[in-house]
Formats: C-alpha cells, sequence, structure tokens
C-alpha cells in the first residue's frame, strides 16, 4: 500500500511538473493575443481623426506601423501603447481623447500586431519603444521633456520601461500591473510556484521607481481583467510626483469612454503640472 501511494504520488509530481513545463514553453500564446478579434480588423481611417500612417524601423530592420495625429495646438506629445488583443484602430476613441487635450499622439503598434512585421517578445516590444521615440525626436522635432509615456494595461510595462530609460515629460499607466508573475499568480494561484517558471517578467514595479518624470496612474474600483490591488502595487512603487486616478465603475481601458469629462480635467492638470515642473 506504501509502495502504491509512492508512486501515485511520483506519477502526479511528474505530471504538474510537465502541466508547468508546458505552461512555461507556450507562454507566449498566454501573453501576447495579437489576432484577437482580428489582426486587420477595424476601421483604418477612424471619422474626425487627423491620422497619418507613418512607418517605423526598428533595430533589427522589422517595419512598425504607427499613427502620427498632430494637433496644432499640442504642448505635449503622447507615446501611446495599447493593451492587449486587437490593434491600434480598436482604440481610436482614446486616441481621439488624447489628441483633443490638446496634444499631439503617436499610437505605436506593437510588432506582430495588426500591420507591423515580426512576431511579438517582450525584449523587442522595449526597443521598438525606443525607435519610436527616436522617431519622435529625431525625425518629427518633437523635445523629449513634452514626450508623454502612455500605457494601457499590457502596454503599461513598456510605457514605464521607456520612462525609465529615456527623457519624458511625464507617464501616464491605465490598469497597470506589477510584473508578469504577479499576474500568473492570480491567474493560476490553483498552481503553486507558477510564477517561479515565468519567462517574461515585464516587471513594472520594479522598473517605475527608477522613473523621475511625474507619474500619473488610472484605475477603476472594479476592474474585470486586472484586480485594483495589483495596480494599486505599481502606484505605491512609484516615486514622487505622482497622483492616482479613480473611477468607481467596472471597467478596463474605457476610462476616457466611460468618464471623459472628469478624466479630461484630471489629465489637463496633469500636464500642467509636467509643464510646471520642467
Amino acid at each position: 500500500m506504501r509502495k502504491l501511494l509512492l508512486r501515485i504520488l511520483r506519477i502526479l509530481a511528474i505530471s504538474y511538473v510537465s502541466l508547468l513545463l508546458l505552461l512555461r514553453i507556450s507562454e507566449s500564446k498566454f501573453v501576447f493575443f495579437p489576432d484577437l478579434p482580428g489582426r486587420l480588423d477595424g476601421d483604418w481611417h477612424p471619422a474626425k481623426l487627423p491620422v497619418q500612417d507613418v512607418w517605423i524601423t526598428a533595430y533589427d530592420g522589422t517595419r512598425l506601423q504607427a499613427w502620427w495625429i498632430p494637433n496644432e495646438k499640442a504642448q505635449f506629445t503622447f507615446i501611446a501603447f495599447h493593451g492587449n488583443a486587437g490593434n491600434i484602430t480598436g482604440r481610436a476613441f482614446v486616441y481621439k481623447f488624447l489628441n483633443d487635450t490638446p496634444a499631439n499622439v503617436l499610437a505605436v503598434e506593437y510588432r506582430g500586431y495588426g500591420k507591423s512585421e515580426g512576431k511579438p517578445s517582450e525584449k523587442d516590444f522595449y526597443r521598438d519603444a525606443r525607435s519610436a521615440y527616436v522617431f519622435l525626436v529625431e525625425r518629427q522635432g518633437i523635445r523629449p521633456e513634452t514626450i508623454i509615456s502612455f500605457g494601457q494595461s499590457l502596454g503599461t510595462a513598456t510605457a514605464t520601461d521607456l520612462a525609465s530609460e529615456e527623457k519624458v515629460g511625464g507617464l501616464v499607466l491605465e490598469a497597470p500591473f506589477p510584473s508578469i508573475a504577479a499576474m500568473a499568480h492570480r491567474q493560476f494561484s490553483y498552481l503553486p510556484g507558477v510564477e517561479l517558471l515565468v519567462y517574461g517578467q515585464m516587471n513594472t514595479k520594479g522598473k517605475i521607481g527608477k522613473v523621475k518624470a511625474p507619474i500619473m496612474v488610472v484605475q477603476c474600483s472594479h476592474d474585470p481583467i486586472i484586480p485594483p490591488a495589483l495596480g494599486q502595487e505599481v502606484y505605491e512603487a512609484a516615486a514622487s510626483p505622482k497622483q492616482l486616478l479613480k473611477f468607481d465603475m467596472s471597467c478596463h481601458e474605457e476610462s476616457s469612454l466611460l468618464a471623459p469629462r472628469r478624466y479630461s480635467a484630471a489629465l489637463r492638470e496633469f500636464l500642467a503640472g509636467v509643464e510646471a515642473s520642467k
């Protein structure tokens, strides 16, 4: 009986480790969703949004598509990194909101998403963000201190990494998360140790303390995708000056659509503080 029990335990242990390794091998499929709802679905010429298609060449020659949305009254330029799934067309309402601040917007499409070439990966997302930053500074003549790194959900990791390494005027994060490991632990709590096997880090909590520019974290009290407690961890890890904008409603990346007046007023106030801190 004892031998049988040990054999069963051994089989369960091997099966469990095999499951964890399978999750590790398939990690990118759990993290990146470039084909949802459809890689090229969407309105590529949204009304009332002066979109200019531009192409950015990454460090390895990969061509990245982006939307350049100018505003002649702009004092700031948002470099925007959207959330997971879909492409930049699904966030046109966000870019319209930012453009009306008023501000210029460079909406960057991830490699492997939308019309951009390549395959998605964490390290390349960071490198591509720097290529987009160089595009703004060198080709568009935008001063670094007027660039606002803006990220939503998955994009908060890239926006934070950029702001921690390059000079920017500010950092705005909607629905941030501490790291992939923290998300894995939360989503797969029934699999002890799963966070130890995560290869990709997206360690926003570890990087945000290096950001020297003013920071604004935007969060909904009921987020169906990323628990607010995780976003709170990111906010607490950030250095001052910082501010937390909370919306008492259920949303994820839709704050600007559901509460545009309050969000706009808070964002303008934040930008005024950025201007004053120059």
